[in-house]
């Protein structure tokens, strides 16, 4: 049975002397018998100065934060003492050479320094991928709006640029909030333009309004449920032994916002219970970076760097993991934007081409682009279109995998080992490993339980 103990490692970094090693502050609890070894990996050989004890435990106001070096800092202060910006604007006035990675250094010296005040916890890191959205998405579509043939160049080139940066930053494997950005202010944009340029012209009328407001809210206050815990594999408290605080990022682990703090639980279980197949099933599911045999149909997200149970796959939209406890909200998240946004779309058309069908007017629309009003309803109703055409794709992809009990990461990885059919372009994977029939599956789906515990202590380590 492991000793409870509890660590609380600290690194200090003084400029005349070398940076020490980390240290063992404090016991809380004593030691008794022998102690696992304890191993912290991936932390990096140059250290950061931290905070004092006491200025550490106090409360930072709303505008200090906790700089990426662990310094009590102030948003009012971020042009001041800047080593790296004033290197490399230096090596620019002398006309030397950069060093390697000194653009690097200043994005980062920049995106620390851009911060948000907050009540709570300090001034709040602002992700600097959240605002291109801001200005791209209405300067483009304005853009379009202006004649037939710019709209058809813009509203060809846009989702390309999006596919093209989301490939980029898949391959990375890094978070972004560009798409979780460009989701919520593409529907709040959308509003805008029903509320200010639709609703004043007469042909819509309060129910519409308000049906349409309705179904708006209900989308993002269900995306942002399915943004909480995608089912992710936490360590049972009763295992856990010690915890190590340092101020450096683990591999695979998100940084906090606010400084480089981490609190890292260790845990010790007996593997002597496992013998035979369960060992080496053991010895298979075991997640290296999570320190964790994964259960059953869980897997791990390296973009999110946690293990989540049953994964499906992480979607850049949300900005988190679709598993186990947030696979039905955001497939009821799919549903609304669609049913919204279908009919949002056939109401702009009625307005802005009455005398056509609404199946002929969005490909034939005479007259629309004589006034820009028109021609950026028009346009709008254009940039729904493709978006609703990307939302059904994957809702149907969603409910076919479903309807086959397979998850999309399982569907891709018997594609790559060639032990499941496909069929329909693609679309229809079955492994025939989880599936319990059609309405078997959708029964198992249905009742997956939203709240996950911590797995049994004897899967971590």
């Amino acid at each position: 049975m492991a000793t409870s103990i509890d660590y609380k490692c600290l690194l200090r970094h003084h400029r005349s002397t070398k940076p020490s090693a980390a240290l063992l502050e404090k016991n809380r609890f004593g030691v008794s018998g022998r102690l696992g070894n304890v191993q912290v990996s991936g932390m990096k050989k140059q250290t950061h100065k931290v905070l004092k004890k006491g200025e550490e435990e106090e409360t930072l106001c709303c505008c200090e934060y906790v700089n990426r070096h662990g310094e009590r800092s102030h948003i009012a202060a971020c042009c001041c003492d800047c080593v790296d910006l004033d290197d490399a604007f230096d090596r620019f006035l002398k006309r030397e050479s950069q060093k390697p990675d000194s653009l690097s250094q200043v994005a980062t010296v920049i995106s620390d320094r851009i911060r948000v005040p907050w009540l709570w916890g300090g001034a709040q890191k602002l992700d600097l991928s959240i605002i291109p959205p801001l200005f791209l998405l209405p300067a483009l579509l304005h853009l379009a709006a202006l004649h037939f043939l710019l709209g058809l160049v813009v509203l060809t080139a846009l989702p390309v640029l999006v596919l093209w940066y989301y490939y980029f930053t898949h391959r990375k494997k890094g978070r972004t909030l560009f798409f979780l950005s460009l989701a919520l202010f593409s529907l709040a944009y959308m509003y805008y333009v029903f509320i200010v340029e639709v609703f004043p012209r007469g042909d819509v009328g309060s129910f519409e309004l308000a049906a349409v407001t309705v179904g708006i809210t209900l989308t993002i206050m269900v995306l942002f449920h399915s943004k909480k815990n995608p089912g992710v594999v936490w360590p049972d408290k009763e295992a856990v032994h010690s915890t190590v605080t340092y101020y450096s990022p683990l591999a695979d682990r998100h940084s906090p916002l606010n400084g480089r703090r981490q609190d890292v639980t260790l845990t010790a279980a007996s593997q002597t219970d496992l013998d035979g197949p369960d060992l080496k099933e053991s010895n298979r599911n075991w997640c290296s970076v999570c320190r964790v045999v994964r259960p059953p149909r869980a897997g791990h997200c390296r973009i999110c760097g946690v293990c989540v149970l049953r994964l499906d796959h992480h979607c850049v939209w949300i900005n988190s993991c679709v598993g186990q406890a947030n696979h039905r909200s955001f497939l009821l998240t799919l549903v609304l934007f669609l049913l919204t946004s279908l009919y949002g779309i056939g109401l702009v058309l009625r307005s802005v081409c009455p005398e056509q069908h609404l199946l002929t007017a969005i490909l034939y629309c005479p007259g629309v682009y004589d006034q820009f009003s028109t021609a950026l309803c028009f346009t709008c109703v254009w940039y729904c279109t493709i978006v609703t055409a990307g939302v059904l794709h994957l809702l149907v992809v969603q409910v076919i995998n479903i309807s086959c009990n397979v998850t999309e990461r399982e569907a891709r990885a018997a594609l790559r080992e060639k032990s499941a059919r496909s069929s329909c372009l693609g679309l229809v994977v079955e492994t025939g490993v989880y599936s319990r029939g059609f309405s078997g599956n959708w029964s198992e789906f249905m009742s997956m339980g939203d709240h996950v515990g911590p797995t049994s202590p004897a899967h971590f380590v």
